[in-house]
């Protein structure tokens, strides 16, 4: 038995954790057990990949093919985005979707079909997958992709690793002239004026916002907008990046040694370090060119950051609402949890494209993250949110959930009971694929 949990550190469990090299061995395993979940590298935020019987996907990690005219990369299920940059940035190929963290697997991205700064431009990352190889609960493997056995392929991107465990992905990479991101970022003060900016930056192919979720007033809202393109070498300066404009010199490791006490964390030093990061931004339009570590994974360079949080662990509250009602459904929202005092200092605030995908989160309107420290009296403000969220048309991410429960569940996907109802069929006989999260919120039983 082994203490597992995921990045929030909430909750904590006992588990017995197996690994596999090769699809034989997962079938064999599959074969000794009851009731399993898949586990890559950790990285979602809740419960979703917690079970008392887990499988480490880690091991099955090989690059299988690559085709340098197209792009198309084949690999197995457990290798990382980050492996993934570390072999392709230098030949000139970047991921055609990223989260905010390149320490997920492959198998994680498409089972939480991740998305990136660029939804508005490319959707999620299940938008991009060709074809992959799952292994069911009697260890058959279906080859799917959108046209072949489209059903499961449905099931299974988005699904939170239910429908099975996925061996091998294909998915297109996309070409690139350099390593680095030509970013502008802009000063907004308040809801209405980052809001506006976005809407002003559909052409740009990257756009995030930080947003201070502790200003008050005509402040609400106060933002800082990065958004981005991949740069050309014609772009670069400096004669280092001339001269190897694919390669990046090793950046600064930074990491946190031990978990805070928990009360480091509160609204005193979340104040100082949102006025601290706002201010730091002059008021206009700044251009600048970055490598892509610092564009899209600036919290990477920092160690166990989790760990800030606490022994109490923290969870990740990330909802979307239609754009339609996007103002005022954020407005009013973001009021509620200003008046609370419980904001972080970790708020990011993204457009959504169009998507219409069967699980998938996202969808055409604004989605805002937050982290949370775990406490009762946030416990009980994300039970008036999940009712704003309903109420607006939205819903949150199954990738960061650790407490929704199964009614918001049902209100909120539209297609939760043909989703449970194809599962519990996918399921019969044993094992069964099956998470804390899934039981909690009524898709397993």
């Amino acid at each position: 038995m082994r203490k597992m949990s995921d990045w929030g550190n909430y909750p904590v469990i006992d588990a017995e954790v197996f690994g596999f090299e090769t699809p034989e061995e997962l079938k064999t395993r599959l074969g000794s057990l009851d009731k399993v979940i898949a586990y890559g590298n950790g990285r979602s935020y809740g419960d979703a990949s917690l079970q008392e019987n887990m499988l480490l996907t880690r091991r099955f990690n090989k690059l299988l093919s690559f085709d340098e005219t197209t792009g198309e990369l084949c690999c197995q299920a457990g290798v990382m985005l980050s492996e993934i940059l570390e072999v392709f940035v230098p030949r000139g190929w970047f991921l055609p979707v990223t989260p905010g963290t390149k320490l997920i697997t492959v198998g994680g991205a498409i089972a939480a079909d991740v998305h990136g700064k660029n939804h508005h431009k490319e959707g999620a990352f299940g938008q991009h997958i060709i074809s992959m190889d799952v292994m069911r609960n009697d260890g058959s493997i279906v080859t799917c992709s959108p046209l072949e056995n489209a059903d499961f392929f449905n099931l299974t991107v988005g699904g939170m690793g239910l429908a099975g465990v996925i061996l091998h992905a294909t998915f297109r990479l996309h070409p690139i002239e350099t390593a680095y991101i030509r970013e502008e970022t802009i000063r907004a003060a308040n809801l209405a004026e980052i809001m506006d900016c976005f809407e002003a930056s559909d052409d740009w192919t990257y756009s995030v916002a930080w947003i201070d979720c502790l200003a008050k007033g005509d402040a609400m809202g106060r933002s800082i907008m990065m958004r981005g393109e991949h740069a050309r070498a014609a772009e670069l300066v400096q004669h280092f990046r001339k001269g190897a404009p694919l390669n990046l010199k090793p950046g600064l490791k930074l990491g946190v040694p031990v978990t805070f006490p928990n009360f480091a964390l509160n609204k005193l030093t979340m104040n100082a370090f949102n006025f601290a990061y706002y201010n730091k931004c002059r008021p206009g339009t700044h251009t600048r060119v970055c490598d892509y570590n610092s564009f899209f994974y600036p919290l990477d360079a920092i160690a166990n950051w989790n760990r800030i949080y606490g022994t109490r662990g923290f969870t990740q509250y990330q909802f979307v609402i239609p754009k339609a009602a996007g103002r005022e459904g954020m407005g009013t929202i973001l009021s509620r949890i200003t008046e609370s005092g419980l904001g972080s200092f970790l708020a990011v605030l993204k457009l959504f494209g169009e998507q219409q995908s069967f699980m998938s989160f996202p969808m055409a309107g604004y989605t805002l993250a937050l982290d949370f420290p775990i406490s009762l009296k946030a416990l009980e403000l994300f039970k008036e949110l999940d009712a704003m969220v309903a109420d607006f048309g939205g819903r949150l991410y199954l990738a960061k959930d650790s407490r929704m429960d199964a009614e918001m569940f049902s209100k909120t996907y539209p297609n939760a009971d043909e989703f449970k109802q194809a599962i519990t069929m996918l399921n019969e006989g044993a094992p069964k694929f099956e998470s804390l999260q899934s039981k909690r919120i009524g898709i397993t039983e």
